[in-house]
């Protein structure tokens, strides 16, 4: 089955074309996104409006590049699978209305997909992976941790309580006047300099070891930033140092989830999952353990509609067909 793709629940515009032909086994036959990075950075975060309305110039264009870069034509497709959930509404809207009316004109089934359904099955893109696996999801809207036990089968055994994980770096990227997308810069700028130079906080959560907290290590930088204690603290020491804090702070919880649901496997995904040092340390820390860390390549971390259309798949080839009045739901549940 030939199935395209369309994701648009944030600032990225993305659409690919999937050749699959059986639930967990597909060949990623084209994969663009267009992202909005110089719309948001005088900003230094994502404005919703601005991104819903860049959504509708590029959808279109970046569905034809996808075609083109597949080899095939918009008539070759044989399903859809977009993005429904959760993002926010008006660019989730954007994606939806355009997938809709495709899939009415071409008379093709067409589901809609759970965002961080689409990040947990991302690294199927390029590996087989036995299951049940843990999945550690962190990226700018969520740090979550899931049990992935079948497709369809998902057990979130920990959660952020305030902040996710790439909300973080970015907010602390734009206390620390180092620009926009924070996540990047601070994964950059950390390897100049002394991850042990400045102490701050580690969370925990009092009765749920395997959830995650970040509004604390926030608050201790912003304080930190604001009093005598940053004069002589290099921006690369303290980039670092932040880094290292949050890195260790997603390792414990994943590896005492690992132990709890005895999983060999631990799936590191979304877009904080680009982040060099987070899997570098995960991947030592698992190995440690006898475990094993598979994290999908750069371009499947980030938001992308081929790990969409590889969550749609499993469903539309068994022959599940989502109506035209779904509905976007920018707090979707999985």
């Amino acid at each position: 089955m030939l199935i395209l793709g369309i994701e648009s629940s944030c600032d990225d515009s993305a659409a690919a074309v999937l050749e699959a032909a059986r639930p967990g086994e597909a060949l990623v036959r084209s994969s663009v996104v267009a992202n909005q990075d110089d719309i948001h950075r005088a900003f230094g975060g994502i404005v919703p409006e601005l991104a819903s309305r860049n959504h509708v110039v590029t959808i279109t264009p970046v569905v034809e590049r996808a075609l083109a870069a597949a080899g095939c034509k918009l008539n070759d497709i044989e399903a859809i699978a977009v993005t429904r959930g959760p993002g926010l509404v008006g660019s989730l809207l954007v994606g939806l209305m355009y997938a809709k009316g495709l899939a009415q004109t071409l008379d093709v089934p067409i589901v809609g997909v759970n965002h961080l359904e689409g990040h947990l099955l991302a690294p199927l893109l390029e590996h087989r992976i036995a299951m049940p696996f843990l999945a550690l999801v962190v990226s700018g809207g969520h740090t979550s941790l899931f049990v992935v036990s079948g497709f369809g089968q998902y057990r979130e055994v920990g959660r952020t309580r305030d902040d996710a994980a790439g909300e973080a770096f970015d907010k602390v990227a734009k206390m620390m006047s180092l620009g926009y997308p924070g996540g990047r810069i601070i994964d950059e700028l950390s390897r100049r300099g002394n991850p042990l130079r400045v102490k701050l906080p580690r969370a925990r959560i009092k009765g749920a070891p395997l959830d995650f907290s970040f509004s604390g290590i926030k608050t201790a930088v912003a304080t930190l930033l604001r009093s005598e204690g940053a004069v002589g603290i290099a921006a690369e020491d303290l980039a670092a140092s932040f880094q290292e804090t949050v890195v260790e702070m997603l390792i414990r919880p994943t590896l005492a989830a690992a132990r709890q649901f005895a999983v060999s496997t631990i799936a590191l995904t979304g877009g904080v999952a680009a982040n060099s040092r987070l899997r570098t340390r995960l991947a030592e820390a698992a190995a440690r353990e006898a475990r094993h860390l598979i994290a999908p390549s750069f371009k499947y971390c980030t938001d992308n509609a081929a790990m969409i259309a590889m969550a749609g798949s499993w469903r539309l080839l068994r022959g599940d067909r989502d109506s035209l009045e779904i509905d976007a739901e920018a707090n979707l549940p999985l």
